[in-house]
């Protein structure tokens, strides 16, 4: 069903005078707060805040996302890192009557669901919006019974949150009912879990200002959301997303080189086959990502390393190339959708292999680490019965060492009592999970910056460091390689970051003369030029673009004089003297044959 139910989506909203635009990188190119494409909202964000996209006003995609701040529970039977998103837009043209009957009949007519294991919910109302009656009728003009439609606070049922200011709106969210041995009860429950959330229409009516009014925006947009997986799984009448047939093949796969069964290994098998997903759709991505220790790197390295951890525990040779069947299975799946999984398959088997040969050898040495604590022991016991002969070291192996063998060595504390076990020795595994809650808390409040989301900053300062990126790049095409492409960025009000390819440290020589290309560039007061135009013609005027396979029929092109021009979809300054003076602050690798530059505008 997987491999049916986009093209089902994508059909039915092409059918209804919707673009499908294709998914984009997994780096987002315009939200410095992610490292990843969360939602398939985020790369249409300066379209949702008002900006032209190239192929109308009614979009339709299925968009590759990661969400790492609840990596902890992938292991149970829904959570996944990477996961695949369907999404449907209007930028200022359908709003919620249209939305909710196009949802209501691809639902029960496309999806053939049946009306009475459906569910809906409704923004409450509070003090500042009323409640959302208005789709509420719509829902029941469809058919759908009032007992079956929940009214919610904002925390459930308001984008992105009611707190957070600017663009923003209610929602109303779909729910089905996946309990086969009993009838769906007639008045519909949130908090039974038996109810699966399956899609989520969010209505962006409002723009909450600073002074706390919620004022009526002049483009009101409807941005959807419905996950693959978990659609894929409810339209099977299972509870077990790993039971359907989108991991079902990588399943088997991983029970005959294990030559155990998945009833008898779920989390282990669950977390292998969720992370060698997320790790091919990583590595294959055109943003070159190579494991690291920051940023995206750090999260493939991290992808990887637990793969090994688990693959060992349910019994895998890791020193095999075990890995390669798998990534074969998952290229299969996904070839026809993301080419660039099949073009940079190599690449994803050369990374693995490479982090793997890298992690066995840390595995080791966590070994030995293990055997100096021991060797303590019996040091300790001997010195002191030289006093006391009857004196017994108590062979405890402290919570600070476990989260030692843990953090350092990729210990999972599993592995640390089962060895200690063999050897007779106790673990203070209580103090351990004190310890590890404690990194986890720490570890969760960077996350929830780093991943969190949303729309990105279209301030004017944004703005400006975008349009010195594009300076920056011709720059470094111009005085190092003309082969140099983007292959990450990340622009914050403050500054902006810029990942390359390059075999080489820039030298103070080399740095200077990309610093005075670009503000050559501001001194002559060059208008930024914007276009709309097809991709062939974009490509033969001589437009550099990033991701060529994101692009769809229509593409914007930004030109500064005759020194840069690319396809972008990101804000930028009306004149090069808007940037006022360019300074690169820092160049430094990023991870194998990557280079990184932070740069600043004064």
């Amino acid at each position: 069903m997987d491999k049916n139910i986009k093209d089902l989506y994508i059909n039915f909203f092409v059918s209804k005078g919707h673009k499908q635009i294709p998914s984009s990188s997994v780096v987002p190119e315009n939200d410095p707060t992610c490292l990843f494409n969360t939602a398939g909202m985020q790369p249409l964000v300066p379209y949702l805040l008002g900006a032209k996209h190239p192929l109308g006003t009614r979009l339709c995609d299925f968009q590759k996302c990661f969400r790492l701040t609840d990596l902890d529970e992938v292991g149970d039977s829904y959570h996944h890192t990477f996961f695949e998103m369907l999404g449907n837009w209007s930028l200022g043209d359908y709003f919620k009557k249209e939305a909710i009957a196009w949802s209501f009949e691809f639902l029960t007519k496309v999806l053939n669901l049946p009306l009475e294991r459906l569910a809906f919910t409704v923004f409450a109302g509070n003090e500042y919006v009323p409640a959302d009656e208005e789709s509420a009728k719509l829902w029941q003009a469809q058919g759908v019974s009032r007992e079956r439609i929940a009214f919610l606070p904002a925390e459930d049922n308001w984008w992105p949150s009611i707190e957070q200011f600017g663009p923003c709106g209610s929602d109303t969210e779909m729910f089905y009912w996946v309990d086969n041995n009993t009838p769906a009860p007639k008045v519909f429950d949130p908090s039974d879990k038996r109810w699966m959330e399956i899609w989520n229409n969010v209505f962006m009516q409002f723009n909450h200002l600073e002074s706390g009014e919620f004022v009526p925006l002049a483009q009101k947009n409807v941005d959807t959301g419905m996950g693959v997986e978990r659609t894929t799984a409810v339209l099977a009448g299972l509870d077990d997303n790993y039971l359907t047939p989108i991991w079902q093949p990588i399943i088997k796969e991983i029970e005959r080189l294990s030559q155990k069964e998945y009833c008898q290994h779920k989390k282990a098998m669950r977390i292998i086959a969720d992370h060698m997903r997320a790790v091919v759709m990583i590595a294959s991505d055109d943003a070159g990502i190579k494991p690291s220790n920051t940023d995206q790197g750090y999260i493939l390295r991290r992808l990887i390393r637990r793969v090994i951890r688990f693959a060992k525990q349910i019994g895998i040779d890791t020193n095999s190339p075990f890995e390669e069947g798998i990534i074969d299975i998952i290229v299969e799946q996904f070839k026809n959708y993301y080419p660039e999984v099949l073009k940079n398959e190599h690449v994803v088997k050369t990374v693995v292999r490479e982090e793997k040969n890298k992690f066995n050898k840390t595995l080791e040495n966590g070994l030995k680490e293990f055997d100096k604590i021991i060797a303590g022991f019996a040091r300790k016991e001997e010195f002191m019965r030289k006093t006391d002969p009857n004196f017994t070291v108590e062979r405890i192996i402290t919570g600070k060492s476990a989260f030692n063998l843990y953090e350092t060595y990729g210990f999972p504390i599993e592995m640390t009592e089962e060895i200690a076990k063999e050897r007779g020795i106790q673990v203070d595994a209580s103090n351990f999970k004190q310890l590890f809650k404690e990194h986890q808390e720490k570890s969760k409040q960077g996350s929830e910056q780093k991943f969190k989301g949303g729309l990105s900053d279209s301030s004017e300062e944004n703005a400006r460091l975008h349009t010195a990126t594009h300076l920056m790049q011709a720059g470094l095409q111009k005085y190092i390689s003309a082969d140099i492409r983007q292959k990450g960025s990340n622009i914050t009000p403050e500054r902006l970051r810029f990942d390359f390819n390059c075999d080489h440290k820039l030298t103070p020589e080399e740095i200077k003369k990309v610093e005075d290309f670009v503000n050559e560039a501001i001194s002559q007061a060059i208008p930024v030029v914007v276009e709309e135009m097809s991709v062939e013609q974009a490509k033969a005027s001589g437009a550099l673009g990033v991701f060529d396979n994101r692009y769809g029929e229509k593409v914007t092109v930004y030109t500064i004089g005759t020194l840069s021009k690319e396809i972008c979809g990101g804000p930028h300054a009306k004149n090069t003297k808007d940037l006022h003076h360019f300074k690169i602050i820092k160049e430094e690798a990023s991870s194998a044959g990557i280079r990184r530059i932070k740069a600043i505008l004064d």
